[in-house]
């Protein structure tokens, strides 16, 4: 069956997981999932991710997700772009989450990457989702 928004169905995986307290969760694999995680590992919001496979053509992705003292690293994790409405941002125009405390993924034409990322680089694109 085909999705409509496969990034917002990982973030929902992701705030679903954490909300069960839950050590891992699993995810269809795709080359935007793996970027947009790679990005949240690396700013430390989920411990590592790793791509199975499933079965032939079949390939999943295992989160692990993060806790500290018990409680979600990932307070909250909504999704800003969406199919219906896309949000495109310059760099000069990029809204601080949280004044700074949390991030914004970004898909840009230099790849996926977060809002400081972003910033050193000089690039804008679509907000995908923010997270703090």
């Amino acid at each position: 069956m085909s999705m409509s928004d496969p990034v917002a169905d990982l973030l929902t995986r992701i705030r679903n997981g954490q909300s069960a307290r839950m050590d891992s969760v699993h995810a269809p694999a795709s080359r935007l999932r793996e970027n947009l995680l790679d990005v949240l590992k690396r700013e430390g919001y989920i411990r590592d991710y790793s791509r199975h496979n499933v079965r032939p053509g079949i390939d999943e992705i295992k989160i692990e997700l993060k806790y500290f003292d018990g409680e979600p690293v990932i307070k909250e994790i909504s999704r800003v772009s969406r199919p219906g409405r896309r949000v495109y941002s310059k760099i000069k125009d990029l809204p601080r989450v949280y004044n700074g405390l949390g991030i914004s993924i970004l898909s840009t034409p230099r790849g996926v990457m977060s809002d400081a990322e972003a910033r050193a680089a000089n690039v804008g694109g679509e907000v995908l989702c923010q997270v703090f």
